[in-house]
């Protein structure tokens, strides 16, 4: 009596799989398991196409790594470097691009209608502070009692702080009341503050050769006798 087996069962026990590259790995010397490679040298110059064994050669003789780095070109590409410098440099930049992607987000500042003038100061310079760094800024103006029935003082307050920070930053969402609490929300304006800074190198350009050159000095012209013509004869000053 036969029976069907399922696809796989025929297969060897006790043999390893393949050693394959795990996410985000590439595979290296021994774990590279083609029969030729496009081979690169550790300044990038293509060496051609090269047999594995003499790829492993070349990269040992030169105490390096061979490295698969285009796995589905045909033939691969492998370059040969230092693959434990070239980790670590690729995790120090990882993990510089996520400092900078975390740290980016959504601030807020909360005003008060009657809000005085120093605490005006104070508040504001923070918005600005954190637009600088890239974040948006949500603006709340907190009504208390009988102040949620004049939200025009509270709108006053959200125009002005934008009036002062002016062009560094941009009216995302517009004022409106949310319960008791009034709010706006500000973003940078990234690319006006981009468009600013080469303006600012112009002047020391143009002011350089302006000091470089400077005009001689005129020699003063040698005084002469005043002379007089009367009828063909020249008479000088000098008797």
């Amino acid at each position: 009596m036969s029976c069907c087996l399922p696809s796989g069962s025929g297969r060897k026990q006790g043999r390893g799989p393949i050693a394959t590259a795990t996410s985000g790995e590439h595979r290296i010397n021994d774990k590279i398991r083609v029969r030729e490679v496009r081979l690169v040298d550790p300044d990038g110059v293509q060496l051609g196409i090269k047999p594995l064994p003499e790829a492993l050669i070349i990269a040992r003789n030169l105490d390096l790594d061979l490295v698969e780095v285009a796995p589905n070109a045909a033939p691969p590409v492998c370059r040969i470097m230092d693959y434990g410098k070239f980790k670590f440099d690729e995790a120090q930049k990882a993990k510089e691009s996520r400092r900078k992607t975390q740290n980016v987000g959504v601030k807020e500042m909360k005003y008060r209608p009657k809000i005085g003038p120093g605490d005006f100061d104070t508040k504001t310079r923070q918005v600005s502070k954190f637009l600088d760094e890239g974040h948006k800024v949500k603006l709340t103006i907190m009504f208390r009692g009988r102040e949620v029935f004049h939200p025009e003082l509270g709108k006053k307050i959200l125009d002005r702080v934008a009036e002062t920070i002016g062009d560094g930053a941009k009216v995302e969402a517009e004022p409106r009341l949310d319960g008791r609490n009034m709010t706006m929300v500000l973003a940078p304006q990234k690319q006006k503050q981009k468009a600013k800074a080469p303006a600012a190198e112009v002047p020391e350009v143009q002011a350089a050769p302006e000091a470089q050159t400077t005009a001689p000095p005129v020699p003063a012209e040698a005084e002469t006798p005043e002379t007089a013509v009367i009828d063909d004869t020249t008479i000088t000053g000098e008797e």
